[in-house]
């Protein structure tokens, strides 16, 4: 909503302490960090080459003004933390720099190609850019120069393999009409003039299933809707004084706090209701609590999603997880359903607007037992808005699935449906006690139960 109000009133949001202090930020730079240091290891970039660079995706952002975490140049990247990283505007203005590190090790510096990256995410629409400086990837682009794109899910061998199939004299490139599933022979099923392979299918092979993965929503999909609006949201309210009295000292809810602050500082310039000033530190630790809790308070009935709100709220419900006071509730086909897609070796990943800490606390926490051992993942709303098709396309990307439509979206909202049907997904509706109404002639099929599927 600050976000909304900055904007309806010509201010920049994005340069704002609650953005730039924000855990999406802070988890963007870590990801940076850690991706450097994985890649190096992968040898796809080399010890000062390379760049990545990534937007910091928040829901009440718009795209275009969304903040860019960028990787400095001359670092060593297998030696890379989150303090090394910039922090950029959408125009490409260094917001927040690194500190410098202790001699020997080289100032940091912006990266040369700042503004080739900035095209990309201009012109591109890109949520992410990767320059790379290894080798196999750099041959690739050598090989079929005019080609503008070379895709590989998930596995660096690939670029090895590639490589070799045209030294081979073999067709390099993914086939545009899907996996080769039978070649008879060493060079069975002929070669072409191209000297590609051609598969052949016989009546005694076996395709797979053309279903590899599974993502669901979870308010109203795998859980009753009243358990979040009844259930969380109340203990997060009811307990937020307590939790801040327990734990007004430690370093997370100093962060906590932090964070909180520099929303509201937002919130009170842009008029937001309910908003009202916190007290600084030395005004007295009843004081400063007290205003915490009236916030908290006006933004969970304003229903609002805003990273000070989420962040707080998901240490709350750990509390109560861990304290037996919150057990995770679902619809009683879900764990059945879940076993069987595991057994028959479908990956199941979650995608909720909930953080992926609260996801893993109520699969993790059950009547049924820890379910998380039948997920391969959790998403949220870092990757994208739920009602955003780029955001279920970034998703099929993340899988590892040759086409988006392997993948099958289960939910409960239409939007959210319309959205991953735009980006090729398999899409069912959930129908489920408690939901809302569904618009008529929506197009999908719909379900009651898991078993059907």
């Amino acid at each position: 909503m600050a976000a909304a109000a900055a904007a309806a009133n010509g201010v920049s949001f994005v340069s704002s302490n609650a953005y730039l202090e924000s855990g999406q930020v802070k988890e963007t730079r870590a990801l940076i960090s850690n991706l450097c240091r994985q890649f190096y290891t992968l040898g796809w970039i080399s010890g000062t080459g390379g760049s990545i660079t990534a937007k910091v995706h928040e829901d009440s952002i718009p795209k275009s003004q969304q903040l860019i975490v960028m990787s400095p140049s001359g670092v060593t990247k297998e030696r890379m933390a989150a303090e090394d990283v910039y922090v950029l505007s959408s125009s490409g203005t260094v917001l927040s720099s690194p500190s410098r590190r202790p001699y020997p090790r080289k100032p940091p510096k912006c990266t040369d190609r700042t503004p080739l990256f900035m095209k990309a995410y201009q012109m591109r629409d890109a949520g992410a850019v990767i320059h790379s400086h290894g080798r196999e990837s750099s041959l690739i682009t050598m090989i079929h120069p005019s080609s503008k794109q070379f895709r590989a899910a998930g596995y660096r061998y690939l670029f090895d393999a590639a490589i070799k199939l045209h030294q081979l004299g073999l067709d390099w490139s993914c086939p545009s009409d899907g996996p080769v599933h039978n070649v008879k022979g060493m060079w069975g099923g002929g070669r072409n003039i191209n000297g590609a392979v051609k598969a052949v299918l016989t009546d005694n092979d076996v395709v797979e299933p053309s279903r590899k993965c599974i993502l669901l929503d979870i308010e109203g999909t795998t859980t009753p809707i009243s358990f979040v609006t009844d259930v969380l949201f109340p203990y997060a309210r009811d307990n937020v004084r307590n939790h801040l009295i327990a734990t007004y000292n430690s370093e997370e809810t100093r962060d906590d706090i932090k964070l909180l602050r520099a929303q509201v500082e937002d919130d009170l310039e842009q008029g937001v209701v309910g908003s009202v000033p916190i007290p600084p530190a030395d005004g007295g630790k009843e004081a400063v609590i007290a205003s915490l809790v009236a916030n908290v308070e006006a933004m969970i009935k304003a229903d609002r999603k805003i990273p000070a709100l989420k962040q707080l709220q998901g240490h709350i419900w750990r509390t109560g997880f861990q304290n037996k006071e919150l057990q995770g509730v679902f619809f009683e086909d879900v764990p059945e359903a879940l076993e069987k897609w595991h057994a028959m070796g479908i990956k199941v990943y979650i995608y909720s607007s909930g953080s992926r800490e609260a996801q893993r606390l109520i699969f993790g926490n059950t009547v049924y037992g820890d379910l998380r051992k039948y997920l391969c993942g959790f998403f949220d709303t870092m990757i994208g808005n739920k009602k955003e098709t780029r955001s279920y396309f970034e998703i099929s990307q993340s899988v590892g699935v040759d086409r988006p439509s392997e993948i099958l979206f289960l939910t409960d909202v239409v939007q959210e449906a319309v959205a991953a049907k735009s980006a090729g997904l398999e899409v069912m509706i959930s129908i489920r006690p408690g939901n809302g109404p569904l618009p008529e002639n929506h197009g999908f099929k719909t379900i009651k139960s898991f078993s059907e599927i």
